[in-house]
């Protein structure tokens, strides 16, 4: 799923002046976005995100493409997401729905 962040998006200001980077909490939203409309299932559950990595950071403006695969049979729900500016990984993690035990 492509999306872009507007440059005047209002977290951008203070991530950085000068050279505003699109935070990682703003990529992370998109990705649990994208869950919950797929996964109805996963709407309201309590989300966690037990591994996330960023590699390279976003600019406002570019588009960029998240990519989330279901891991099938496990328990809770879990999901990994890879975050794309073209052939270019900007991050990657799982997400979890559930209360940790």
């Amino acid at each position: 799923m492509p999306f872009v962040i507007a440059a005047d998006h209002p977290s951008l200001p203070g991530h950085f002046p000068g050279r505003p980077v699109v935070p990682g909490v703003v990529m992370l939203d998109r990705v649990l976005e994208l869950i919950e409309s797929r996964y109805p299932e996963a709407a309201g559950a309590p989300l966690r995100l037990p591994q996330v990595k960023f590699l390279q950071p976003l600019l406002p403006e570019q588009t960029a493409s998240i990519e989330l695969q279901a891991l099938s049979g496990a328990a809770p729900l879990r999901w990994r997401f890879r975050i794309h500016l073209g052939e270019s990984l900007l991050a990657s993690g799982e997400v979890v729905a559930g209360s940790p035990s």
